[in-house]
């Protein structure tokens, strides 16, 4: 069964450090700092997300589930990107789960840290994708 996310005093010290190296252009390739307004305050909100990047297309999945950012993404409809000094406002479009097991398989396959939040292994039978895929919202960015 698949860890349960919770915002601890060890991913809160991950997230700062992340945080940090975002602003500084650090870190993997493909994080990025994604802010997004808050779907009831209209606050910008902040976290690091991994993109799937291939083939000049991009897709930000939610590997620790549906969180708050992933449900003011979908009331949003669009967000900004950001790294170091470069930042691009980006609309994205949620992918049904069907369309979403290619990505979710790269994902998973990419960006191992976040296995324990899985029950599928990237080469898993497509079924099994397929029922991450109701628990991991993924975005086309368009």
């Amino acid at each position: 069964m698949a860890a349960t996310y919770t915002l601890g005093f060890g991913r809160r010290l991950i997230n700062v450090l992340v945080r940090g190296g975002l602003a500084l252009g650090l870190g993997e390739k493909n994080t990025r700092m994604l802010t997004v307004a808050g779907r009831k305050s209209g606050k910008p909100y902040s976290t690091p997300v991994t993109l799937v990047v291939e083939d000049g297309t991009e897709w930000i999945v939610a590997p620790y589930g549906e969180r708050q950012w992933v449900k003011n993404l979908r009331a949003a409809g669009r967000a900004t990107l950001s790294r170091g000094r470069k930042r691009r406002e980006v609309t994205v479009r949620e992918l049904t789960p069907e369309e979403a097991i290619p990505v979710i398989r790269r994902y998973i396959e990419r960006v191992p840290i976040t296995a324990k939040f899985w029950d599928a292994k990237a080469d898993a039978p497509e079924p099994e994708i397929l029922a991450e895929a109701s628990r991991h919202p993924v975005f086309l960015v368009e």
